[in-house]
């Protein structure tokens, strides 16, 4: 990944450090770094030591479950409003990625060593508040599509994860392999392949080779179950920018 220095004339886009008071963006502004996120490109995996933390520009993150027969099913997004490492940083002790990390939706993010945003956590309550609050969000998130996954159809299941998906990375077209879609909503690719299907032929979305433009995000939002509502409620209340829709 090739790096970058933050512009210090601006603001970060990430909303974790958009929110942030001034004096708190300053304790680890002079370290932030920006890297692409490459499409499909693994930034941790479960068990390893965690160097530096994520804060998404653009693109999202994908938190996956590795399963014993190969299966890998994703728990949580992260995207523009959020940051990847904050489990790691409330484990303690040395920062042990609890779920691997894979780029969803490519873009950029901002990286810092994770030593540095500790030492901001410890020296700033505000910081570290903030920090909690993000930490639980993910937790919420992850809670509700486990809950998600073994109650709602397949069909309502895509809908709620194309819909999270339009909210994290900002943008109304997504390119998003097949066996990515399965393991967002835990299916197999042959049913994810006809549920895409029947939403494109309600022209809700367009479809094809990855390729998926939301077209309707009402009639999205009708299919959906409750849990994207749920998760969206929690987000407004912990952590979302009034800055980001």
């Amino acid at each position: 990944m090739q790096e970058m220095a933050l512009d210090p004339s601006l603001r970060s886009p990430n909303g974790f450090l958009s929110s942030l008071p001034d004096d708190d963006f300053e304790l680890i502004r002079p370290y932030l770094r920006t890297v692409d996120l490459v499409q499909d490109s693994v930034l941790a995996e479960a068990g390893e030591k965690l160097p530096r933390i994520y804060f998404p520009h653009r693109g999202v993150i994908s938190l996956v479950v590795n399963l014993a027969r190969g299966e890998r099913v994703q728990v949580a997004m992260i995207g523009r409003d959020s940051f990847f490492g904050s489990m790691s940083l409330l484990a303690g002790g040395d920062p042990v990625v609890l779920n691997s990390a894979a780029v969803l939706v490519p873009g950029a993010a901002s990286v810092v060593e994770i030593d540095r945003v500790r030492a901001a956590a410890e020296q700033s309550p505000t910081f570290r508040s903030q920090m909690l609050r993000h930490a639980l969000a993910i937790y919420v998130q992850s809670q509700q599509t486990a809950g998600c996954n073994a109650a709602h159809t397949v069909e309502s299941r895509l809908a709620r994860c194309l819909l999270q998906t339009h909210d994290l990375s900002g943008g109304n077209k997504l390119y998003i392999t097949q066996e990515s879609l399965a393991q967002m909503i835990g299916a197999r690719r042959n049913s994810v392949s006809l549920v895409a299907s029947t939403l494109q032929q309600a022209d809700f979305i367009h479809y094809s080779r990855g390729h998926i433009e939301i077209i309707d995000l009402e009639g999205l939002k009708k299919t959906a179950c409750e849990c994207y509502g749920t998760v969206r409620s929690h987000y407004d209340k912990l952590v979302r920018p009034r800055s980001l829709p």
